[in-house]
């Protein structure tokens, strides 16, 4: 009996040891799940949207250019070169139809650029890319330029979508003291981190630098197994025309200043953007990353830039101010090394990446972009068939336009440019319209040092182009096929029909820095307004009041 009980005692002590262990083990088993769960690579891509500002077609090494562009060239050419890629002539608008894929004509930004000192703003009832990036998961950060407008707080980076955001709310500044004067006595410091002035980072240090090393921090201090979605928007190589001195060692050779200080902001900005691949593969982002690289417009010939042997510049809708140098970089990538000369538009770009990052993309969105991912990495025909480059009406008229010269489809004195399939129609003012080689001008508007001129026919405001056969625009076919000119002007007046009024405010007087501590930031606060405008109401009515007293006192 003894026995039998101390048998059925080890009996027990081991089904309460195993029992335990078996426990422990399951207990085990289930934290290394959830870890391995917490710690599972994201299948959402990383997504790193590059974009500079002004670089022109010509100023990069692969489209034949003297200047020293190592990254770009080698990350392009590994990668998908964009040869057929489209954005706007000017900075907002780009930047506006990237974030929301959506024409200018249909978010009321149609003219020219958001004023420092207007109270304008993309509109908030637009939902941003990194709204819908941040619905499926990913992290949001913006470093850079932003120009999207800041009268209100609403309209801040950081209420758009953004979870961090470091750099300026203008279209340029000092690169080194981060400073901005829009008119005499109009100035403020311009550099932010999130909603605040980052003060403590006024300490000279040269913007693609800055801007870089914030990136790196960035990629430090997240985990790689969670998506991330990095938009750096460098002031490079936009005027005014700034380089740390190192970088001009490379171009004793380019006799004319503005082209040379360009180059060198040029070299300055590709060493950046290796270093920022650097950091992706250091931190393990790389293998499951997508780079996307893109000018936001033209060069200008007079600030060093050069989109030779396009015709225009920066501000028109000739080739030279709207094709843009863009690639794709990503081991994603099924055909790599390869060139895409499909038909693609910056707006393509929000559909395209939220689409990889597992996204939804709603009618309600009313999108003008197209996903073109399968264009890019398969060499797939676009889904692009058109492109609507833009419809100003209150930009200059043309003189000589008229509803007779656009067969009564169109009023050819306003300014617009459409391109479908291969053709593409201007009417109204295009703008500048030379073809600018390089180090054609030895100082600012002045000095010409190439003789090509336009001669212009006096009674024309209609173009038409075919752009695969004459991509530098130099035979006007809008004579000799009337028939595809009235095709066009019917496009162009269907896509009219769409067009939301243009938002373009006169310039407010509160937006002055020095009334809101020397610092460009929100100054529109709708609260305050109403109540200035309820204490105004009432002082005027106290005043009427006293007006009658005395009047009732002169009486007596």
């Amino acid at each position: 009996m003894f026995v039998l009980g101390v048998l059925a005692g080890f009996s027990v002590v081991g089904m309460l040891i195993y029992g335990y262990l078996s426990w422990e083990n399951l207990r085990s088993r289930v934290h290394d799940r959830a870890e391995n769960e917490i710690d599972k690579p994201t299948s959402q891509p990383h997504i790193i949207f590059i974009l500079a500002d002004d670089q022109g077609f010509r100023d990069v090494g692969y489209h034949g250019s003297e200047f020293k562009t190592p990254t770009i060239d080698r990350l392009a050419a590994e990668g998908v070169k964009l040869e057929n890629y489209y954005v706007q002539p000017i900075c907002t608008p780009s930047r506006s139809q990237f974030i929301t894929g959506r024409y200018q004509i249909h978010t009321g930004l149609q003219h020219s650029i958001i004023r420092p000192t207007q109270p304008n703003c993309l509109p908030l009832d637009n939902v941003t890319i990194p709204q819908k990036l941040k619905d499926v998961g990913y992290s949001t950060h913006m470093v850079g330029k932003w120009h999207l407008g800041f009268y209100k707080r609403n309209c801040m980076p950081t209420q758009r979508g953004f979870d961090t955001f470091f750099g300026s709310l203008l279209g340029s500044g000092d690169y080194y003291k981060h400073f901005k004067c829009d008119s005499p006595g109009i100035c403020g410091y311009d550099l932010h981190e999130g909603e605040n002035a980052a003060w403590e980072h006024d300490n000279g240090i040269y913007s693609t630098i800055m801007y870089t090393q914030k990136v790196v921090d960035i990629l430090a201090s997240h985990n790689p197994r969670k998506p991330l979605f990095l938009y750096l928007a460098f002031q490079a190589v936009h005027s005014p025309l700034q380089v740390p001195s190192r970088y001009l060692e490379h171009y004793k050779s380019i006799t004319n200043l503005h082209r040379r200080k360009y180059a060198a902001m040029v070299t300055c900005l590709d060493e950046a953007i290796n270093n920022v691949t650097l950091a992706l593969k250091k931190y393990g982002y790389y293998d499951n990353s997508i780079i996307v690289y893109s000018s936001d417009n033209g060069g200008q010939p007079m600030a060093g830039g050069s989109n030779w042997p396009l015709r225009g510049s920066k501000g028109t809708y000739w080739e030279g101010g709207i094709r843009a140098v863009g690639f794709v970089h990503s081991p994603l990538l099924l055909n790599k090394g390869t060139l895409c000369r499909g038909l693609l538009h910056i707006t393509d770009w929000y559909p395209t990446l939220v689409t990889l990052a597992e996204g939804h993309l709603e009618e309600d969105l009313l999108l003008d972009g197209y996903d073109v991912w399968e264009t890019i990495s398969e060499g797939m025909p676009s889904p692009r068939l058109d492109i609507l480059h833009n419809i100003d009406p209150i930009y200059t008229k043309a003189k000589n336009g008229s509803w007779q010269a656009g067969y009564g489809i169109w009023n050819t004195a306003i300014q617009a440019a459409i391109r479908v399939g291969d053709w593409k129609l201007l009417t109204g003012i295009p703008g500048y319209s030379d073809w600018v080689p390089p180090q054609a001008f030895s100082g600012l508007m002045t000095n010409r040092w190439h003789k090509e001129r336009v001669s212009w026919d006096l009674g024309k405001s209609v173009w038409l182009f075919n752009i695969t056969a004459d991509p530098y625009e130099r035979a006007d076919l809008s004579r000799r096929y009337p028939h595809i000119v009235k095709q066009l002007l019917l496009k162009l007046a269907k896509y009219n029909k769409t067009a939301v009024p243009v938002r373009y405010p006169p310039k407010d007087t509160s937006s002055n820095p020095q009334l809101n501590g020397g610092v460009w930031g929100p100054w529109y606060k709708d609260d305050e307004r109403k109540n200035n405008l309820v204490t105004n109401l009432l002082s005027k009515k106290k005043r009427g009041k006293k007006m009658k007293t005395k009047k009732l006192r002169k009486k007596v």
